[in-house]
């Protein structure tokens, strides 16, 4: 399904499907994803600066720094695995950091990013998150039909588990495109 020779900068993001999924979960499972949403959040501050700091050596060096581009992949790995958790994609509670679980993100270090580039990424991802914004709209309603498909049937309807997994992975490629850990422009797909 995944091919072995990644390229540097290029998301490769998919979600086990799985068989069947927990009745009883979907009622609480917001409840317990609040330490990972509070620990994520302070994550996401040090991000930010991260990704300040790395704005300049991306500028001066054309380099990411790698300790920082290595945090700022740990931290989207652990967020993506704690979205899929809460889309109800994965009933496994999501580790906190990176750790073991049925979501495949794989991202390689670029070795150079461009200098020009990191003045007009806010810019050219205009169109995806237009595109974005109305997909999250349908996204809110697969949401919420398959969280009556699976307390009816137990099952998340393999269409949408689908729709709402090129959907997650459409916005991440986005946002590692403008988080500035790659050079790759994301497709306007969810493939």
């Amino acid at each position: 399904m995944w091919d072995d020779r990644l390229e540097p900068g290029v998301l490769q993001f998919g979600v086990e499907y799985p068989q069947q999924s927990s009745r009883l979960l979907i009622f609480v499972r917001w409840l317990l994803v609040i330490p990972h949403v509070l620990l994520l959040y302070l994550v996401g501050m040090l991000t930010g600066v991260i990704g300040f700091v790395a704005w300049f050596a991306i500028l001066f060096t054309g380099r990411y720094p790698r300790g920082m581009w290595d945090f700022v992949v740990m931290a989207q790995v652990w967020s993506t695995n704690v979205a899929s958790y809460i889309l109800m994609l994965r009933d496994e509670y999501p580790p906190f950091g990176e750790g073991t679980y049925p979501v495949q993100f794989d991202l390689v270090y670029p070795a150079q990013l461009s200098r020009g580039l990191i003045f007009v990424k806010w810019l050219l991802i205009i169109p995806h998150l237009i595109v974005l914004w109305f997909l999250g709209i349908a996204g809110f309603f697969a949401y919420i039909l398959a969280w009556f498909a699976i307390l009816v049937t137990g099952r998340y309807p393999r269409g949408l588990f689908r729709f709402m997994e090129g959907l997650l992975r459409w916005s991440l490629r986005v946002g590692i495109y403008s988080n500035l850990l790659t050079d790759h422009y994301p497709p306007f797909t969810m493939e």
